[in-house]
């Protein structure tokens, strides 16, 4: 299942009258896929597969507010959204609940729910799906479409939005100061603002990373800002010794998603060259992993394909 970044939409208003009820929803017959875990400790932040997102999302809606983030490993988009969401999940104590949806593990409810693109954040509500918002956001905006989550919540009389049943009132924790510059320039494609603002956070925490991850694929966006994809490909095809149009092909490639064939290029070029060339290389491929889920086997063997390449 291949699905677009868009990072141009902002929230919507809430329009719970025109939400769509899924309340008559049921785990689809065929084998659930196992979500990706989110990485999160918090209460407020669970991982949801097709099997348990009646119980989770539609059921648990009846009580509190559930967004619901729809992401996968290799979106770079979402490591730029999944953060912030989860930072305000933890903010918030109860009064709202996070759902991540791996689409990669549920592509059958990603498909029945209409997802076309990633990240897309939905609600449910009293049993209902509400339409939320599409791309990674500023921090900023994420929390004004929350305050409408909780205020269309504590109309609705659900308890989990009036601190009632154990929930803590929300908290506020104020973002870092340069990630929310670095969102704001991301939003409106701004990539030297992006990277000049997750340099900034560096400079004081130099192992933050959200804005190391931030500033790579900033870099990889501006780099390939402009460039025809179909002509760069052809181009790196018909030069293999041309470093700059393997490196830019390998950018392309982890865009459209093609993951192991960037490494592989990459691994090759290592091999078939020394000296400044060959260096090159070799950052420019930890630079493009550094944008991956670290987990991912393809970024761990890409690692390995790497020292081997090297040594």
């Amino acid at each position: 299942m291949l699905l677009t970044h868009d990072m141009q939409r902002r929230p919507t208003d809430l329009n719970i009258a025109g939400a769509i009820d899924l309340s008559s929803l049921r785990a689809p017959t065929t084998p659930a896929g196992v979500p990706a875990s989110s990485g999160s400790t918090s209460p407020y932040v669970i991982d949801v597969s097709e099997a348990t997102f009646e119980t989770e999302v539609l059921q648990r809606s009846m009580t509190v507010p559930v967004l619901i983030d729809f992401w996968a490993d290799w979106c770079g988009p979402c490591k730029q959204l999944s953060p912030v969401l989860e930072r305000l999940a933890e903010a918030d104590g109860g009064s709202w609940v996070l759902a991540k949806i791996d689409v990669d593990s549920n592509q059958a409810l990603a498909g029945q729910l209409g997802i076309q693109s990633i990240p897309t954040v939905l609600l449910a509500l009293g049993g209902r799906l509400v339409q939320g918002f599409t791309g990674a956001l500023p921090e900023r905006d994420v929390r004004s479409f929350l305050d409408q989550v909780l205020a269309a919540a504590e109309q609705a009389g659900l308890p989990g939005a009036t601190g009632e049943d154990g929930a803590a009132e929300p908290a506020e924790v104020p973002p870092e100061p340069e990630l929310v510059e670095a969102e704001d320039a991301v939003a409106r494609e701004d990539w030297p603002a992006a990277i000049a603002a997750y340099d900034a956070l560096l400079a004081r925490r130099p192992a933050d990373p959200e804005a190391l991850t931030g500033r790579s694929f900033a870099q990889l966006l501006q780099r390939t800002e402009g460039v025809d994809p179909s002509e760069a490909l052809q181009k790196a095809a018909d030069a293999p010794d041309d470093v700059d149009a393997q490196l830019r092909a390998a950018d392309l490639e982890v865009l459209g998603e093609q993951i192991q064939p960037a490494i592989d290029r990459l691994v090759d070029l290592v091999r078939r060259t020394s000296g400044d060339d060959r260096d090159r290389a070799r950052v420019h491929l930890l630079d493009l992993l550094s944008v991956l889920d670290p987990e991912d086997p393809r970024v761990q063997a890409g690692r390995r394909s790497l020292a081997n390449a090297l040594f």
